[in-house]
């Protein structure tokens, strides 16, 4: 055994900032839940030791990493020295995704959404109750726009029918910047986007804020329910899904109804990653149906009012 060059006095949990990093989805889900899930019982007390270690990573979630521990990063790839520590934990917790589970941890979501608008300065807990609250403001409404794919091409005209609604609508393409990003969503009472990791951003949202996802051709429910479905109860927020017809895919310009990415959505899930990928995720975009869509946004409005 190496003698120690250098003995700290708290724990540390050694883990890595690399894989799939940097996409909003997994840092949540994969690094920044199961992180607080694992140091939390802590108090700060404890020492990050990242592999893989990604600056751009560490600078996002700045406010995270600092409310989490007390003390300066280590970087491991960069050490030649021997830390010795009185306990370490090698890895992350993690339950499932996007969320914890209460039955297997002392925390639950409701700590970790508590925890994050802590570090995050939020103001909202609660959306605003339309029915007996501020009856004068409007509900705001925050689409999380796309460009490159799955992206709502009428989206203009959705904001439009929204606003006739009673709606105040904010269009946000995401925010490097996690800080605004996170006060700018809590400022909103229901979220809407294409299935993806924009999203993730729900756990931004008041308690009782309504999440709707807009599911595209081919994505297969149980996928769209267990990404961005199921977290929500945990997050006491509401959920609804429009699922997409035919028709309101860019793909019926590809394709006729007769082949097999309209007939048999599965075969295609079949041929792999790759395949399913390639047409469904990347080639797809969206014109919705606007007043099968208005149904959606009277029914998000009612939730808020209940």
């Amino acid at each position: 055994m190496p003698n120690c060059t250098q003995t700290l006095s708290v724990p540390a949990i050694v883990f890595s900032s690399g894989g799939y990093a940097l996409n909003q989805y997994h840092d949540f889900s994969n690094l920044v839940i199961p992180l607080f899930l694992t140091s939390r019982q802590f108090n700060g007390e404890v020492r990050f030791l990242i592999a893989n270690k990604r600056s751009l990573w560490t600078n996002k979630f700045r406010e995270v990493l600092r409310n989490l521990s007390w003390y300066d990063i280590i970087d491991i790839d960069k050490e030649d020295g021997v830390h010795c520590f009185p306990s370490m934990i090698v890895g992350l917790k993690q339950h499932k995704q996007l969320g914890i589970d209460p039955s297997m941890s002392a925390y639950s979501m409701k700590d970790f959404r508590n925890f994050i608008t802590y570090a995050y300065f939020l103001n909202r807990v609660t959306a605003t109750n339309q029915k007996n609250g501020e009856k004068n403001k409007k509900p705001c409404l925050l689409i999380i726009s796309r460009r490159k794919s799955r992206s709502i091409v009428n989206e203009a005209e959705i904001a439009d029918m929204a606003r006739g609604l009673g709606y105040e609508i904010v269009v946000t393409e995401g925010e490097p910047n996690v800080p605004r990003l996170a006060k700018l969503v809590n400022s909103c009472n229901v979220m809407m986007g294409v299935q993806g990791a924009g999203l993730t951003n729900m756990v931004f949202l008041p308690e009782n804020a309504v999440v709707i996802q807009v599911v595209p051709w081919g994505i297969r429910e149980r996928i769209a329910r267990t990404f961005y479905g199921e977290p929500e109860k945990d997050m006491n927020i509401n959920y609804l899904e429009y699922k997409i017809r035919e028709g309101e895919s860019s793909l019926i310009y590809e394709y006729p109804l007769d082949h097999e990415v309209f007939r048999d959505p599965l075969s295609v899930i079949k041929k792999g990653w790759g395949a399913f990928r390639s047409v469904y995720l990347e080639k797809q975009n969206i014109k919705l149906d606007v007043g099968r869509f208005r149904g959606t946004l009277l029914e998000a409005l009612n939730l808020l009012r209940m």
